[in-house]
């Protein structure tokens, strides 16, 4: 009776042991459970960061685009001076100012300095300089706006001016000192800033010449700014990674002066910021549970 007692006690026991153990150890389920929940939130945050950069490269499209021509812009302008505008995209014609003259006339600046010449009137050659509020002072005649004028008009403005004094004036003017022409390159590039204009220069050379594109460059929609009017500036998409991969540079349009080219950063880049890999692989790493 006593051993048969003994062996009652051993095995109760043992199973209390195995029950322990059991219990101490977390069941498959629970374990599967875990695992599951970590890829849940872990997609979840990712699908919220990319709704954010979704968002912001949005509002980047929607904030530029094409205005309309020049002669009708007054008309949308009004007198604010703004309109809103529509995306563009490299395989739309956009606004012909945009496109504008392949070799256009330079257009006087705030500093420029000219040289005047009469030639049956040396008497009124005269040196003169753009003042900053665009006119110049000239003998005889007094203020004659001048900035943003061609040196052909404003030949044509000085001759009218001096036809009550002179008879038939000829009159023949040199640009000695001006700004040169340049652009400005920034965003996602390896060197941004501004670079001189020299020679017939397209949008893939500047990049080019700004030390191209970084890792973090969205090379599908890089914008170019041009200015229409003094108060209107222009803005084009341009899909310079579809031009490469086609070979195709009938939409790597030509830089004028003052052009800004800028590189917008991408999607993926933006993400990447606020989920490193190695903390995602750490969640996902089942061998923790």
């Amino acid at each position: 009776m006593r051993e048969h007692t003994s062996k009652l006690r051993k095995c109760s026991n043992k199973g209390i042991r195995a029950t322990n153990r059991r219990g101490n150890r977390p069941d498959g389920k629970m374990k599967r459970y875990l695992r599951h929940a970590m890829v849940v939130a872990a997609v979840l945050l990712i699908q919220q960061l990319w709704v954010v950069a979704v968002a912001q490269g949005q509002i980047l499209e929607t904030a530029v685009g094409r205005v309309p021509d020049p002669e009708n812009a007054a008309s949308v302008l009004g007198n604010s001076g703004t309109a809103a505008t529509q995306p563009g995209r490299a395989d739309e014609k956009g606004n012909p100012a945009l496109r504008g003259e392949r070799r256009p006339f330079y257009r006087l600046h705030k500093s420029d300095v000219l040289e005047v010449d009469f030639i049956f009137s040396p008497e009124f050659n005269q040196t003169v300089s753009v003042q900053p509020d665009g006119y110049i002072g000239l003998k005889g005649v007094g203020m004659i706006f001048a900035e943003g004028l061609t040196v052909v008009e404003l030949e044509k403005t000085v001759g009218n001016a001096y036809t009550p004094t002179l008879h038939n004036p000829e009159i023949t003017i040199a640009l000695k000192e001006f700004e040169k022409p340049f652009f400005v390159a920034t965003g996602e590039l390896a060197r941004p800033g501004k670079y001189e204009l020299r020679g017939d220069t397209t949008v893939n050379e500047a990049v080019a010449i700004a030390g191209g594109f970084t890792k973090q460059a969205r090379h599908s929609q890089v914008l170019l700014f041009r200015r229409v009017t003094e108060n209107v500036m222009e803005a084009r998409v341009l899909n310079v990674k579809r031009m490469l991969e086609t070979h195709d540079l009938d939409e790597d349009l030509h830089l004028q002066p003052g052009d800004l080219l800028y590189v917008p950063q991408s999607m993926v880049s933006k993400i990447r910021r606020y989920m490193p890999v190695p903390s995602l692989g750490m969640y996902l790493n089942s061998s923790q549970f």
